[in-house]
């Protein structure tokens, strides 16, 4: 069989059109360049387009370094026989100097990207469930750092130009309170004027009314765009296509950077790979539990019994903190104000840990089980439940009280609860991380030392960020809080992890938990954040002798005045009609809805279908796997046997690898 034998040498080269190898070829030869094959070779190579042309002597079956004399013969013989003219050759250094500027930049804004080294260190020790929360914690920075930008560019330094000075001394107290000294200050809403600011050089306005409801309304909606894009973003990276960014194959062939020549740096990436292959395998290694009748419903009734318990515990939870609430509104003890955020923050660290002893009773087989439940039902619903409570108290008592400057006395309440929820997770993590570890490792050796809580850690983030959203109306600069909380939050999480922690006891990847995260945020966080300034702006009156929209019945009345007057320029008759056909209109935010929704229940279903299609190809590909091995063990049965006569054995092999080339093309 010659042409058999030619065949099984170079099975993919007898796919390509233009690229034939003689039987000659499959021999030994000292020169292997130096034949007229080899050269008849090199010209059909050169004829070829340049990625017809890798593609090709990537498939040779040869050795790299002869493929690499290959690409140099065949370089040499395109440039020798093809002219490039001048204005050709100018375009195509134009092109080669940018891609490489490109690509120096893309390095340098990589490493100028922060906490990047040690990301990579937690990673690599500590696998990518414990990394994904120092990743968000990462991103909701960012995402401070903007809003601050746009409220004190456009909000807080009109005022501070207009502004006088403060009359008020400071006694430190008002650092845990945000009362006394901070009351004239730009902190809070009530400084803000109502007035018109002008320049007298250029007579230049500035409406502050306009600018602060239209900063904080843009605001919104930039973040809304955001959260859509970021969820959909990493929806689509993990649960559309998980394959492509976890395969256990590629990670273990293909994934190792040669451009590393630092020790540290080899071994850093040495222990991130080596836990992502865990992750990966831990998956594959999973048994299912084959459970009898009873069993089941055992587990059941302690599954019902465990949420009956959880709901109670949050409704106590919440009558609690509204008995609170209603008697701080009567205090006038600045330091007696601290009592409701201490009875909140306490309820917020104490109730969790009761929710992970239920966790214990129930006996979650896997991890990501465990933390999904934990994380998604029950600590959600406390944290969420609790800031409806607050809200309600705040729009319902506060806002018809007869205080002064109602917007000012929530702004301090949510500057109270911020600065106290910091304060206590940074006790958290000493005395439940640092402690823990002292008496696990000291006293009680079998506690052992723990691991980090990820759900709890991770609602503190959310719930922190959900407060900082609601007080940004009250509060224009609550987001500089929440740059200096996070920054000092990551550096002490990061010592705490690496002196306190160890690594997950049991290996599991945790690509999609970012997911979790940004839905977390945004739903029912962000949702319920901006049904609270949809109750403030339209339906509460703002408070009479402080704040931009003193003196209105309600804060959308500032922009119907506005409309109303550019109603009587022709030139802006287009913004009257989007405000009253788009804006004002309920009609099209039913549509709006309705349009939504139907999008998203398209990409589900194209989802649902391309996941139907990648399991279609795996049975496919594994029953073209199971074909050649038949395939294989026919052909050596027909070689070892002597009844059968030369030629029809040749024929039976010529056909059989011809199925095979063929069924191997089909899986390219």
């Amino acid at each position: 069989g010659g042409r058999g034998q030619r065949n099984q040498d170079y099975p993919m080269a007898s796919m390509q059109p233009g690229f034939r190898y003689s039987h000659s070829a499959s021999r030994p030869n000292t020169n292997p360049y130096g034949n007229p094959h080899k050269e008849k070779l090199i010209k059909n190579l050169a004829s070829m387009s340049s990625r017809e042309r890798v593609k090709a002597i990537q498939k040779t079956p040869k050795t790299m370094k002869e493929k690499r004399v290959l690409m140099e013969k065949t370089k040499k013989s395109v440039s020798s026989s093809t002219q490039i003219n001048c204005c050709t050759q100018c375009l195509y250094k134009t092109a080669l100097s940018y891609q490489r500027f490109k690509n120096g930049m893309s390095e340098y804004l990589h490493l100028l990207q922060l906490w990047q080294k040690t990301l990579k260190v937690i990673g690599g020790k500590f696998g990518t469930s414990v990394l994904s929360y120092f990743v968000f914690l990462k991103w909701l920075l960012t995402f401070n750092i903007f809003s601050f930008l746009v409220n004190f560019s456009f909000i807080t330094i009109p005022q501070l130009i207009a502004s006088g000075p403060n009359n008020l001394s400071f006694n430190g107290l008002e650092l845990l309170t945000g009362a006394g000294y901070f009351k004239k200050t730009v902190l809070y809403y009530g400084f803000y004027t109502n007035f018109t600011i002008t320049k007298t050089e250029n007579n230049s306005s500035y409406d502050m009314q306009l600018a602060y409801i239209f900063t904080i309304g843009i605001y919104f909606i930039i973040c809304f765009f955001i959260l859509v894009y970021s969820m959909a973003k990493s929806f689509r990276k993990n649960f559309i296509n998980p394959q492509t960014y976890s395969g256990s194959a590629a990670k273990l062939l293909c994934i190792w950077d040669f451009n590393i020549t630092n020790e540290k740096a080899v071994k850093l990436k040495q222990s991130n790979l080596s836990t992502q292959i865990k992750e990966s395998l831990s998956e594959v290694t999973l048994e299912v539990l084959n459970l009898s009748p009873k069993q089941r419903i055992a587990r059941i009734a302690v599954h019902l019994l465990v949420w009956m318990a959880s709901l109670g515990i949050a409704a106590a939870c919440c009558a609690g903190v509204y008995f609170f609430s209603r008697n701080n509104l009567q205090l006038e003890n600045e330091a007696a104000t601290l009592v409701l955020p201490i009875v909140v923050s306490l309820l917020n660290l104490l109730i969790p840990f009761c929710f992970a002893l239920f966790g214990l009773i129930e006996k979650f087989q896997y991890p990501r089980h465990q933390l999904y439940l934990l994380l998604l039902c029950r600590n959600v619903f406390l944290k969420i439940a609790i800031i409806g409570i607050l809200c309600y108290y705040w729009l319902n008592d506060v806002a018809t009280s007869e205080k002064e400057c109602w917007e000012s006395l929530v702004g301090q309440d949510i500057y109270r609860l911020i600065v106290i929820d910091f304060i206590f997770c940074l006790l958290a993590s000493f005395f439940g991380e640092f402690v823990r570890r002292i008496i696990g490792t000291k006293c009680c050796k079998k506690l052992g030392v723990p691991e980090f809580d990820i759900a709890r850690n991770v609602l503190d983030l959310i719930y922190t960020q959900t407060l900082a959203w609601i007080g940004i109306f009250f509060a224009p600069l609550m987001p500089a809080m929440q740059i200096i909380s996070f920054f000092i939050i990551f550096y002490v999480k990061k010592v705490s992890l690496m002196r306190n922690c160890q690594p997950p006891r049991k290996v599991w990847r945790a690509s999609q938990m970012m997911t979790l995260f940004i839905f977390l945020l945004f739903f029912p966080s962000f949702t319920g954040v901006l049904s609270v300034m949809a109750v403030i702006i339209w339906r509460r009156t703002p408070s009479k002798q402080c704040g931009p929209f003193q003196g209105l019945t309600s804060i959308i009345d500032a922009v119907s005045g506005w409309i109303h007057i550019l109603d009587s320029y022709s030139s802006s008759k287009w913004v009257v009609w989007i405000y009253y056909n788009l804006i004002g209109s309920v009609h099209f935010f039913f549509i709006l809805t309705v349009i939504v929704l139907i999008i998203t229940y398209l990409y589900w279903q194209i989802i649902e279908g391309r996941r139907i299609m990648v399991r279609l190809l795996h049975e496919q590909i594994i029953n073209e796997g199971k074909d050649k091995m038949f395939l294989l063990n026919k052909l050596r049965a027909l070689q070892t046997s002597k009844l059968d006569p030369p030629k029809e054995q040749q024929e039976v092999s010529s056909k059989a690898w011809v199925f095979l080339c063929c069924s191997h093309s089909l899986d390219k």
